[in-house]
């Protein structure tokens, strides 16, 4: 007895490390194997030892298939080809590209990474309450489409996406309006494969503000508002279905170059607005909310010719570009916090465009043999 759980042991050990491909292919060895590599235990160890072993880790990015933003002198609103691809977390090399998991041929965008799950949709000017959202696992090659709801009527739109701990589910949050007076929350739930109508909304959301840069940390949706002079932030937990209000500092004095991501498993503030006081470096005022308060850290400083920032690794290394102007994308950065060390990781980022705003995508994945359902 002794020596066969003590094979199992080493025989788990050995699997856990291995690329969710190659696993999924020794599905099919024996069942005993199956077995063992489908039961829930194998599959969160798997995962754990993926993070924090920095095994089987991605940038997942989007750009265009050469690299290089076509441009037509005649035409310059020509449609862009794209491509949402891996890119080794630590050595950056290009890896798979990602084709719609549904066989589709219609650009679309992630609206969150979490556990090896992502989820995607429409791109944001044309995402609408009709729009079909799919949590997937690209590792793996899983999806699951979600049911569609009778919320036709609203047009503005935001998707966030990830794992509540608390409530050992994944979630995804819908805000939706058409004005001041129309808003509505809907929360879906994978473990019930079912959405929820938030019925009770505080007054101080009915009113007219922006919505801004939000983030999802642990089932718990963040939002950046800005009512007038006043910004604040938002936080709604997809768990209990509370939402509150925190006053954003007071130094923020603008929603420009204002960002939120997650740092530490906590929202934090960067925000670039004030002047640097060393030479050759740009400044960012950074703050992190913990204990429902706002803690200002020192300043992160970053090179001149990193122009924008876009989110923080896990690693906390701040995810920065920088614009290639000739050929119409934005070259990768990775600074770190700490120390200002800059890692060029040599990959070309799309510049898509929704208005007068511009955005970049970029998400930290793990991968992982979690079923989106």
């Amino acid at each position: 007895m002794t020596s066969t759980i003590c094979k199992k042991e080493i025989l788990m050990d050995i699997l856990v490390r291995l690329p969710a491909k190659t696993l999924m292919r020794f599905l099919c060895a024996c069942k005993a194997w199956s077995d063992l590599i489908s039961s829930p235990d194998f599959v969160s160890t798997n995962l754990n030892t993926n993070i924090t072993k920095r095994r089987n880790m991605h940038l997942l990015c989007l750009h265009h298939p050469d690299f290089k933003r076509v441009v037509d002198l005649e035409d310059p609103y020509v449609k862009q080809a794209l491509q949402w691809s891996f890119f080794h977390y630590e050595t950056f090399e290009q890896g798979l590209g990602l084709s719609h998991p549904s066989g589709s041929t219609e650009h679309y965008v992630m609206y969150g990474s979490s556990n090896g799950l992502v989820c995607i949709s429409n791109p944001d000017e044309v995402l609408n309450s009709r729009s079909p959202i799919i949590i997937w696992n690209p590792s793996i090659k899983k999806f699951k489409t979600l049911p569609s709801t009778t919320n036709n009527k609203f047009r503005y739109m935001s998707l966030q996406f990830g794992f509540h701990p608390g409530v050992n589910d994944y979630k995804v949050v819908r805000m939706m309006r058409i004005n001041k007076d129309a808003f509505a929350v809907e929360v879906f739930s994978l473990s019930t494969n079912s959405w929820k109508m938030i019925e009770e909304i505080p007054p101080w959301l009915k009113c007219n503000f922006k919505y801004l840069e939000g983030t999802f940390i642990n089932g718990v949706a963040y939002r950046i508002l800005e009512k007038g002079f006043m910004y604040s932030l938002m936080s709604f937990d997809s768990g209990s279905e509370e939402f509150k209000e925190f006053i954003l500092p007071e130094s923020v004095i603008s929603s420009h170059n204002l960002h939120i991501y997650p740092f530490e498993e906590k929202p934090c503030l960067i925000f670039h607005w004030y002047i640097s006081d060393e030479e050759g470096f740009d400044r960012g005022e950074f703050f992190v909310f913990q204990d429902k308060r706002w803690k200002r850290m020192h300043p992160f400083y970053y090179p001149s010719h990193c122009y924008h920032t876009i989110g923080v690794s896990i690693d906390n290394e701040v995810v920065m570009e920088s614009r290639d102007y000739c050929n119409g994308v934005a070259d990768l950065f990775l600074v770190n916090y700490e120390t200002r060390e800059v890692r060029e990781t040599g990959i070309k980022l799309a510049i898509t465009r929704v208005g007068y705003n511009e955005h970049f995508y970029v998400f930290t994945y793990a991968e992982s043999l979690v079923l989106p359902n």
